[in-house]
């Protein structure tokens, strides 16, 4: 199986102004036409995590959405991120995995942040999202989800967790330890992706974006404090050899969840 390559997009967000954060995306992004296979942006990437959906959502036929379909085109390359998303009367904190063929896939985030109200906003989804993707099983999460290893709990369904954040500076040690965690006990490849800079809450953002491996104990990437653009290639042929040297994730106990 070919290998995979992840770019990570760490960027600051200009607080709830779509125009300019997708502006200066497309100028991050510029000369990677077939470079890449994947590129992760950061949770709410248009808005910075904002909990004034009302006057901040798009429908899914709405201007980020065709932004994302544009530059996936052009640059031949999956485009992921999660967007606030007006549907059906309802608002939801929505990752779309958007294809250069135009054709997508949503996943709604499943837990909701209580602590900044996000739940009272929001929408929560109920079913977790597993893409293929040249081969590789990729599972697409946002941001408080991590702390919740059950719904990333892998049964042998995905090879590469990706976590899209607005993940504080004040809580960079929970970030860094979890990400670590659910790359070893799911033995996949993990893939965190987070903004920088400051809110207009005064949320101070560090990044820490990076690429786990699935299983010698490494950070294949790692980056803080600052705007960056960055590409890893992912080898099937490593995981494969993690999985059979460490063959735990046929020992798992049996459970269901009830979502």
């Amino acid at each position: 199986m070919s290998p995979l390559k992840v770019t990570l997009l760490q960027a600051a967000i200009t607080w709830q102004n779509p125009a300019a954060n997708l502006a200066h995306y497309a100028e991050m992004l510029t000369e990677m036409d077939g470079t890449t296979d994947l590129i992760v942006l950061p949770e709410m990437f248009t808005t910075g995590f904002t909990m004034t959906p009302a006057e901040n959502a798009e429908p899914m036929d709405g201007p980020a959405v065709r932004w994302m379909a544009e530059r996936s085109r052009l640059l031949d390359a999956v485009i992921t991120g999660s967007l606030v998303i007006e549907d059906g009367g309802e608002y939801y904190n929505r990752l779309i995995w958007m294809r250069p063929d135009g054709t997508w896939a949503t996943y709604n985030k499943r837990h909701l942040f209580t602590m900044a109200g996000e739940h009272e906003h929001y929408v929560a989804g109920r079913e977790r999202l597993v893409v293929n993707l040249k081969g590789w099983r990729v599972c697409p999460m946002v941001c408080y989800d991590l702390r919740f290893p059950v719904w990333a709990r892998n049964n042998a369904a995905y090879d590469l967790l990706i976590y899209t954040a607005n993940w504080p500076d004040k809580r960079k040690y929970d970030w860094n330890i979890l990400l670590k965690a659910r790359a070893i006990e799911n033995q996949c490849y993990v893939v965190g992706v987070n903004r920088v800079g400051t809110d207009a809450n005064g949320h101070v953002y560090n990044g820490d974006s990076c690429v786990i491996d699935p299983g010698w104990k490494k950070t294949l990437f790692h980056v803080d404090g600052e705007e960056a653009v960055h590409t890893e290639t992912l080898s099937m042929e490593h995981l494969l050899e993690v999985r059979r040297r460490l063959p735990f994730l046929t020992d798992q106990d049996d459970f269901m969840l009830n979502p």
